[in-house]
């Protein structure tokens, strides 16, 4: 890594800068040992204390975690999302300078359940449209998340567009479907033995699940879904006024 000849801002931020490069992109993974900090000064040709303070405001933003005696460590994605209102995972991870992207493992037409059709007012039996999918926050799984949207919506939606946009991007900006509101319910569970696979977790261990139906308008549901995180990696912020 390599440091602009000439440029205005703070040595220490263009080194914090480099570093968060290569751990949003893959080059650093989680639990991987990060340069110590005599090769950072070597390296950039800056002192021990812009090297230092560099790398405790990373620490700060979560980003990594050191040891005594042994280093810098890249830590797991540890993120919140505000409750406040309606947004996308990828839309506020985005907002707070994270990559996030999906691996769809399933989408098709289905027949919807009992509480797929209950939820989305549609009489049990009517086809839906389902999407699976792994969520990445910084290359690293953070949520597995299972979806059904109506048909007539749903049918619309390609592999290739639910990889890179999120969901409710999608809905608004190309399939013309203004979201108006969502119930939530937030639960705690056991990850499934497909879930803990994917999440790269032990199976049975602890995650957060939301449950989550989005409306289309006041009356109309659009889609109902099952988010599942780590529960290591993420929360839910809300402000509650008295």
């Amino acid at each position: 890594m390599q440091l602009p000849q000439f440029s205005t801002v703070p040595l220490y931020t263009q080194i914090k800068e480099a570093i968060r490069g290569k751990i949003i992109d893959g080059t650093y993974v989680a639990h991987q040992r990060l340069p110590s900090e005599s090769e950072m000064i070597s390296a950039f040709g800056v002192s021990r204390i812009t090297v230092r303070q560099a790398m405790n405001d990373l620490q700060k933003e979560g980003l990594l975690f050191k040891v005594h005696g042994k280093g810098s460590f890249v830590a797991l994605p540890n993120v919140s999302q505000e409750l406040t209102h309606l947004q996308g995972f990828g839309e506020a991870m985005r907002f707070l300078g994270h990559e996030t992207f999906s691996e769809v493992f399933g989408l098709e037409t289905v027949t919807g359940s009992s509480i797929a059709c209950s939820k989305l007012g549609l009489r049990e039996g009517t086809p839906v449209t389902e999407i699976r999918r792994v969520r990445y926050l910084n290359r690293e799984p953070i949520s597995i998340d299972y979806s059904w949207v109506r048909h007539e919506v749903g049918s619309r939606l390609s592999e290739q567009n639910l990889r890179d946009k999120d969901l409710f991007s999608l809905l608004e900006n190309e399939l013309g479907q203004a979201l108006h509101s969502a119930d939530v319910e937030i639960d705690a569970t056991a990850a499934s033995a497909e879930i803990a696979e994917r999440l790269r977790v032990a199976p049975n261990s602890p995650i957060l699940r939301i449950e989550r139906l989005t409306f289309a308008s006041e009356t109309k549901p659009l889609v109902f879904e099952y988010l599942h995180y780590r529960a290591e990696s993420f929360k839910y912020k809300l402000k509650v006024l008295r």
